[in-house]
């Protein structure tokens, strides 16, 4: 059982002045050391955090869930069970092929993806992201284009301007031989999306992908479609949903498999930045171990006194104990606020800072996204290793014989 009495002498230990003894000093460093790695780590989080966040938003918004491989027949998606049936919020005819788009400048691979415009802007987030019209201007045999901005910087193309479109993968015979299906398209409009899809995907009208390449669609028949596309709720719940599909022999792709990396790497960057700076809050801790030390030793005629007034060696095992506590509460709060503040401020401070670094080509901010649940472990780690660093300097002082301490005072 914790003593209040340990607690309040430990307490007063913790307030010793900073012009009272050297022991205050260093004892305040490891405070500040402490209060500095709680409040990187927090930014750090954020920052990280923010940086997911905003890549769920613009890529997963976008990119397919789930594509079938294959025509799909509504009974089909009857068969899997009600909760998982519940998560595919829309389904959509779907067809994608590698392609080739040529402007007067340059030549660029993409992927050219075939949808249906009223289907994407109530299910996708592309409509959010477009710089020039949005997914309306995608209209049937009018063969017109959305582009990404990075595509449109590199071919030198404008909404209104033509290019000439390429599908290898389909071909039509002339008197010259087999040749590659191609046709002009007209840059109907520009999304940026701040991303690798900005420079990889074009999107087309359904039919007009069907013609280019000779798939026989009709629009009121979707099972005609070359694929399906699935919208499912919560893309990070995608495993269960493509488990099923493997065990009723359902051909399927899944986001993971386009853009898992990237968020693997995400991830793993995240991990590795809140390892180094727990490092620095570890050593930040156990810096106490060096205060406590000094301090038991400064106050050993005060503990054989208190053993002499009858305190257990436990009770003064817990002084400092609670003294390298009530250390870690103060350096671990001060961090959690500076670190807060400096979350909220970040971008403004930036600005103010003239880090060129601060902002994106287009002007966009540092993404940050304060998890106080984050908040709340990274504050909990930090007094734990704060507690676990009083253990030496506490056991030092429960084996203090007060007879011994007192022979010469």
């Amino acid at each position: 059982m914790m003593s209040f009495v340990s607690a309040r002498i430990g307490y007063r230990y913790s307030k010793t002045k900073i012009s009272s003894s050297f022991i205050a000093l260093i004892n305040f460093f490891s405070v500040l050391g402490l209060c500095l790695g709680v409040a990187a780590l927090i930014v750090v989080l954020s920052v990280m955090n923010g940086l997911e966040d905003q890549l769920k938003q613009r890529i997963l918004g976008v990119v397919p869930h789930i594509v079938i491989t294959q025509p799909l027949l509504n009974p089909v998606i009857n068969q899997l069970k009600p909760e998982l049936q519940d998560s595919i919020i829309a389904t959509m005819p779907f067809i994608e092929r590698q392609a080739l788009v040529q402007s007067a400048q340059d030549l660029s691979g993409v992927s050219l993806q075939g949808v249906e415009p009223d289907t994407m802007q109530h299910y996708s987030s592309l409509n959010d992201h477009f710089v020039f019209n949005d997914l309306a201007v995608l209209v049937p045999k009018q063969y017109n284009v959305v582009i990404g901005y990075a595509l449109a910087r590199k071919l030198n193309v404008q909404v209104g301007d033509t290019m000439r479109l390429i599908l290898p993968s389909s071909s039509r015979f002339t008197p010259l031989g087999r040749v590659p299906t191609q046709r002009n398209v007209t840059v109907g409009g520009i999304f940026n999306l701040q991303s690798v899809e900005d420079s990889q995907t074009i999107f087309m009208h359904i039919d007009d992908v069907h013609r280019l390449a000779r798939i026989k669609y009709s629009p009121s028949q979707p099972q005609t479609s070359d694929s399906t596309r699935w919208f499912i709720s919560d893309p990070f719940a995608y495993a269960e949903l493509s488990a099923a599909l493997n065990a009723l022999s359902i051909p399927h792709t899944t986001w993971r498999e386009r853009q898992g990396p990237l968020f693997d790497a995400v991830k793993m960057e995240k991990n590795m930045m809140s390892l180094m700076l727990l490092l620095v809050i570890a050593v930040a801790a156990f810096n106490i171990i060096s205060a406590l030390v000094m301090v038991v030793i400064e106050k050993t005629p005060d503990i054989a006194i208190l053993r002499t007034q009858g305190l257990t060696a436990w009770q003064i095992m817990q002084i400092f104990m609670f003294n390298g506590l009530f250390n870690g509460i103060k350096g671990a709060g001060a961090g959690v606020v500076l670190g807060v503040i400096l979350v909220y401020g970040l971008n403004p401070l930036l600005i103010l800072l003239d880090v060129p670094l601060a902002l994106s080509g287009d002007g966009q901010p540092v993404p940050v996204l304060l998890q106080w649940y984050n908040v709340l472990w990274i504050m909990g780690v930090s007094l734990l290793l704060c507690v676990l660093a009083t253990l030496p300097p506490a056991l030092k002082a429960l084996r203090l014989q007060p007879a011994q301490s007192l022979k010469y005072e």
